[in-house]
């Protein structure tokens, strides 16, 4: 079973590894991560890189495709190669999956018109301008397309594909093994939770030229 995670320049470090920490350890699963040439990509802090081993132009099919948000997918989404990209490997797909903004590149490559769809909270205007119904879930499935909300939930994602691809008894292994029990400080995780004053702080932060999620 071939995973692929693309790869581009200022995509959320966790929006990728989150889901790899899960599906990397499926039986009989390999995961690439591509680009659109091989090496070192950065991440939107700019200081943590992960290799991408192969060429996105090198891989015309794969069974579960992972498309990363973070900062970057503001240019990607548009009509240019990742997009191009994802449009023509979805019709090889089992599962066409993103995390985080990385629906905006599903819904650049014209797959969620008309669908349920996720994404951060932060970029909601967006998804639905590609014709997706926003819904605030964590996890949403349209029949082969899973979208996951911000950058965290491509954990429970993952995890939801794990159990849809090789049943709940290795999901459930596989949360053990990464020991996935979250317990945060704090109830602050969504808007409608961390309330109005921590939204504005937030959204101001994201606004800035140091955004780095959303």
């Amino acid at each position: 079973m071939l995973v692929v995670i693309p790869l581009f320049d200022r995509f959320t470090a966790l929006d990728a590894i989150g889901p790899y920490e899960v599906l990397s350890r499926l039986p009989g699963a390999e995961v690439v991560f591509a680009a659109a040439a091989p090496g070192p990509i950065r991440a939107d802090t700019g200081q943590l890189a992960l290799v991408a081993d192969q060429r996105l132009e090198a891989l015309a099919a794969c069974d579960v495709l992972v498309v990363p948000g973070g900062p970057g997918t503001r240019i990607v989404m548009a009509h240019g190669p990742l997009t191009e990209w994802v449009a023509g490997i979805h019709p090889t797909t089992t599962w066409t999956t993103s995390v985080c903004t990385g629906s905006l590149v599903l819904g650049g490559a014209g797959l969620l018109q008309g669908l349920e769809a996720t994404t951060h909270w932060n970029a909601t205007e967006l998804l639905e301008s590609f014709g997706a119904r926003y819904t605030g879930r964590r996890v949403v499935t349209e029949g082969k397309i899973v979208t996951a909300a911000g950058v965290s939930a491509g954990i429970d994602m993952a995890l939801t594909l794990a159990a849809r691809i090789a049943g709940d008894d290795v999901a459930r292994a596989i949360q053990l093994a990464i020991e996935y029990d979250p317990q945060p400080p704090f109830d602050s995780g969504s808007p409608a939770k961390a309330g109005p004053e921590t939204v504005a702080v937030v959204r101001g932060a994201l606004a800035g030229a140091g955004a780095r999620v959303s």
